[in-house]
C-alpha cells in the first residue's frame, strides 16, 4: 500500500477544545414518502437523510485553486504548476471573517494572490493569509474580508466508529460540490507513506468515493457534522479504489486552535529513530509473543531519549497507561504531549520488561536536527 498512497489532487489540477463556533447536531427530520412498513421505506428514509445532509453541508464546501512555481530542474520555459483541491468554511470565535480548512499540499509554495477560493454561490476570494502545518498536511486560508458565508459544523471524530455511514464532499476533477457516500472502514491508519513532510498520521479510512481534487473536502457523519478532512487515496492509477484517508477533525481542531492563537503547533519529542518495518519475524527474534510496540533503530545524542537510557533494539511497549500499537502511534502520542512532561515507559529489552522515565523535549527547538524522525 505504501507505494500507492498519494495526496489527493497532486499533479491533477488541470481538470482539546475547538475555537470553531458550534451549532449543534442537525435536525434531520425528513419524512419518507413511502408507506410505513413497505419494503422501500428504510431506503427512502436514508435517502432523505443523505439529501438533508448534502443540502446543509455543500454550501460550506469550496473549490481551491493554487498556482505554484515550476518544478526544479526543468528548463527555463517550464510553466508554473496549477493545483486544485477543496476546502471547508468555518467561523472561528473571536476572529473576523472566515477560515477555510484545506490540505497543505494543495496550497504549499503558493503566494496568497496565487490562491483562489470558489464559494458555492459563485463568489471568488483570495486569502489574506495562509497558515500551514506541513506535519499534519493542514492549511488554513484566512478570509478576513468575506461576509455572510455558510459554515460547516465540526463534530467529534472520536465517535466515528467503524461501519458508520459517512458522506464525502469535494471537487473531484474540478466537479464542485460533488457528494458521495460510504462507511468508516477503519480508524487510526498511520502506516501509509505520504512524503517527507507529513509526520503526524492517524487517519480515518473510508470507502466513500474520493478522487483527485477532493483534497481538503469534508467527511461528514449522519448528524451533518464534519468528522474528517479528506487527504489521500490508496490507488494503483491515482483514482478512487475504495480506500481513502481523512484527517480526524479532532486533530484538525487542535492544530487549528494552536496555529491561530500561537502561530505554530507545540509538539513533544524524544529524539530517536523508529523502525517503520517492524514485523512478526522481528518480534519473534526479540522474544515477544505478539507484534506490538515501537522498535528503536537509533538514539540521538544529547536528547531526552538518550538521557532516559533508551537503546537501539529496545521496543517501547507502553507510555504511562497507553499500550503502543506501532511506531506511528508512539510518534502521535509523544507529539501531543507538552514539552517538559515526565513520562514512564515500559520497554522490552533482552527478553524482559524494564521501566524508564523520560522528560519530553520541545520539537520546535529540535526539528532542525531530527527532521523526519521522532
Amino acid at each position: 500500500m505504501k507505494r500507492y498512497v498519494i495526496p489527493l489532487g497532486v499533479g491533477l489540477a488541470l481538470f482539546c477544545g475547538s475555537s470553531a463556533v458550534w451549532r449543534g447536531p442537525m435536525q434531520l427530520g425528513a419524512q419518507s414518502q413511502a408507506q410505513p412498513g413497505g419494503h422501500g421505506d428504510a431506503v427512502v428514509q436514508i435517502g432523505d437523510r443523505f439529501e438533508a445532509i448534502a443540502s446543509r453541508v455543500t454550501p460550506a464546501v469550496v473549490a481551491v485553486e493554487a498556482v505554484k512555481p515550476a518544478k526544479a530542474n526543468t528548463d527555463s520555459k517550464a510553466k508554473p504548476v496549477e493545483e486544485s483541491g477543496s476546502g471547508l468554511i468555518v467561523k472561528v470565535e473571536g476572529r473576523p471573517g472566515y477560515v477555510v480548512i484545506t490540505n497543505n499540499h494543495v496550497v504549499a509554495q503558493s503566494q496568497t494572490n496565487q490562491i483562489t477560493v470558489h464559494a458555492a454561490d459563485g463568489r471568488i476570494f483570495s486569502p489574506s493569509q495562509v497558515v500551514a502545518d506541513p506535519e499534519t498536511d493542514i492549511a488554513l486560508l484566512i478570509l478576513d474580508s468575506a461576509a455572510n458565508l455558510p459554515t460547516g459544523v465540526l463534530g467529534n471524530s472520536d465517535n466515528a466508529k467503524v461501519g458508520r455511514w459517512v458522506l464525502a464532499v469535494g471537487s473531484p476533477f474540478g466537479l464542485n460540490q460533488s457528494v458521495t457516500h460510504g462507511i468508516i472502514s477503519a480508524r487510526d491508519r498511520g502506516q501509509v507513506s505520504l512524503g517527507n513532510t507529513i509526520r503526524i498520521k492517524e487517519f480515518l479510512q473510508t470507502d466513500a468515493a474520493i478522487n483527485p481534487g477532493s483534497s481538503g473536502g469534508p467527511l461528514v457523519d449522519l448528524n451533518g457534522e464534519v468528522i474528517g478532512i479528506n487527504t489521500a487515496i490508496a490507488s494503483h492509477n491515482g483514482s478512487n479504489s475504495g480506500v481513502a484517508f481523512s484527517i480526524p477533525i479532532n486533530l484538525v481542531k487542535r492544530v487549528m486552535n494552536q496555529m491561530l492563537t500561537q502561530g505554530a503547533v507545540q509538539r513533544g519529542y524524544l529524539g530517536m529513530q523508529l523502525s517503520a518495518g517492524f514485523e512478526v519475524n522481528d518480534a519473534v527474534k526479540l522474544g515477544l509473543d505478539r507484534l506490538q510496540g515501537a522498535l528503536v533503530e537509533k538514539i540521538h545524542a544529547e536528547t531526552p531519549a538518550a538521557t532516559a537510557g533508551l537503546q537501539t533494539n529496545d521496543v517501547i511497549l507502553q507510555v504511562e497507561s497507553v499500550t503502543i500499537r506501532n511506531e506511528n502511534h508512539l510518534i502521535n502520542l509523544i507529539s501531543n504531549l507538552p514539552p517538559g512532561q515526565r513520562i514512564r515507559m515500559q520497554v522490552w529489552r533482552d527478553r524482559s520488561t524494564i521501566a524508564l522515565d523520560a522528560v519530553v523535549g520541545d520539537w520546535a527547538k529540535a526539528q532542525g536536527r531530527f527532521k523526519g524522525e521522532q
